[in-house]
């Protein structure tokens, strides 16, 4: 192929970012740490909406306390979800909720842990999770990208 003959890529619209391939310009391991939170926060929101259903559909008198954690459980949900978004936008903001996030999958791990039985399997796929997640947010590339100079 050719200069004069390949094809110009078009333009964005006006307001529209251009289409990375594969990520653009994004590191592996800040794709994983997001993915690995927008994981958490979707697993986090759905609880919630679970929460809220079973609250409506169930016993009258778990209705308002059901409620109230599953507002608390979609908020939890949301702030992992923005972070996840942040940091494939490359915004550095999105870093502290992001590795916040996966810090308190640790201690959730270990109670998980304490229960026994099949819980053990579930703890440790958790700790997996949020150690992966920490280390991938910590890797140095990351850093690089999301603090460069300029």
């Amino acid at each position: 192929m050719t200069a004069e003959t390949a094809q110009p890529s078009p333009a964005p619209a006006p307001g529209q970012e251009a289409a990375p391939g594969a990520f653009g310009d994004r590191p592996a391991p800040l794709v994983a740490g997001a993915a690995i939170t927008l994981l958490q926060g979707a697993a986090l929101a759905v609880w919630g909406l679970y929460d809220v259903v079973a609250g409506l559909a169930g016993d009258e008198a778990w209705l308002g306390r059901s409620e109230a954690g599953a507002v608390v459980l979609l908020l939890m949900g949301l702030f992992p979800l923005l972070a996840g978004r942040a940091l494939l936008r490359l915004r550095r903001w999105g870093r502290s909720p992001a590795l916040l996030t996966n810090s308190i999958c640790l201690p959730v791990a270990y109670y998980m842990w304490e229960v026994g039985g099949a819980m053990k399997a579930v703890a440790a796929a958790v700790a997996v999770l949020g150690l992966a997640g920490i280390a991938s947010l910590l890797h140095p590339r990351v850093t690089d990208v999301l603090y460069r100079a300029g």
